[in-house]
């Protein structure tokens, strides 16, 4: 049974990923340390590079997070999307509200 035709409760995710929220941690733990090193030679104090570790590192996960929510899903990725949103009862976004009795009355007042 392959991916494609399997349910979603049955798929099983890829090793990439699972790893893949770990590959983006660690390269921006590896950005931060570099930052860190280079203040540590620069500067040579200790508090001077951990601050700068702990605020590139904090900089460089928000940037690779705002990148990789730009990415755009494939066909395959945006079918599995909506296999799982049919699962669970719909594609609603969750912030829209949802219809009441007011939305019934004619609107014009």
């Amino acid at each position: 049974m392959s991916a494609r035709t399997s349910r979603p409760a049955d798929r099983q995710p890829s090793r990439r990923e699972v790893l893949r929220p770990a590959e983006l941690v660690g390269g921006s733990a590896l950005l931060a340390l570099f930052a860190g090193v280079i203040m540590l030679i620069g500067s040579r104090s200790w508090l001077v590079a951990v601050i700068g570790f702990g605020v590139v590192f904090i900089v460089a996960l928000v940037v690779i997070a705002l990148f990789v929510q730009s990415i755009k899903p494939t066909a395959d990725e945006q079918a599995d999307i909506a296999e799982q949103d049919a699962a669970h009862g719909g594609s609603r976004p969750m912030l829209e509200p949802k219809p009441g009795p007011e939305d019934e009355r004619p609107s014009g007042h």
